[in-house]
């Protein structure tokens, strides 16, 4: 990988049409067998340290849910769709009110990002813990049990809904490929700031691009995020 690659490289071709074309094959996944071998054993480690690590967090945060929310669960899961489109169960805390998925039709054209996802800035779904929660990423650490598992990796493509596959093309499909991730590189680029072919792009730049020391790059600029976070809501 030529240096500055990660950062610079064209995520995408186009043909004569200016339609975007497959630029990532199944062989090309293949020769990444030792970035695979790392990112398990990193998502073994991280998974089990973070579950730990998470317990007294997920105490508090119970604690403040039920104060405001005192019938709904604190936990939720969520179907999603990971590597090679294989469907799993995605784990987080419950940021949302009860009956969120049922109002969620009266707001789909209120969606404030182009293309297959919804997401809200003022998602009036979301209880006031739930915005901070999310605010600082809190919601998503239930996820390191789906990174244990391995239904995901630590880094790696924003994990979709079915509903949102079924919206693809063929050039989206890409990011299927390998399995997604807790964090990327949509995440430490501008996250719900951008849209989701701009998502989708650095996903594929990410796959293409694939190293241990990109690996550890966006592992870092996460944390940092974590400390003062960009566009997460």
């Amino acid at each position: 990988m030529e240096k500055g690659a990660f950062e610079g490289d064209d995520p995408y071709a186009e043909n004569k049409q200016g339609q975007r074309i497959i630029v990532i094959t199944p062989k090309d996944i293949r020769k990444k067998k030792g970035v695979f071998l790392f990112k398990r054993v990193v998502d073994i480690l991280a998974g089990t340290t973070g579950l730990v690590l998470s317990l007294p967090i997920f105490l508090i945060v119970a604690i403040a849910m039920k104060k405001e929310e005192p019938s709904g669960p604190i936990f939720f899961s969520q179907t999603r769709v990971g590597k090679n489109g294989k469907t799993f169960k995605m784990y987080k805390i419950r940021s949302m009110c009860v009956d969120a998925e049922e109002k969620l039709a009266s707001l789909l054209k209120q969606n404030e990002v182009e293309g297959a996802m919804f997401k809200m800035k003022e998602d009036p779904r979301v209880t006031k813990v739930g915005k901070f929660i999310r605010k600082k990423s809190i919601d998503e650490l239930p996820q390191f049990w789906n990174v244990l598992i391995g239904d995901m990796s630590l880094v790696g493509p924003r994990p979709p809904l079915p509903r949102e596959v079924a919206k693809y093309n063929q050039y989206d499909h890409q990011r299927l490929l390998v399995k997604p991730g807790c964090t990327g590189l949509w995440q430490v680029s501008g996250r719900n700031d951008l849209h989701f072919k701009e998502m989708v792009d650095l996903d594929i730049r990410y796959i293409r691009q694939m190293s241990v020391t990109n690996e550890i790059k966006i592992i870092f600029k996460t944390v940092w995020i974590m400390i003062k976070p960009n566009g997460a809501y």
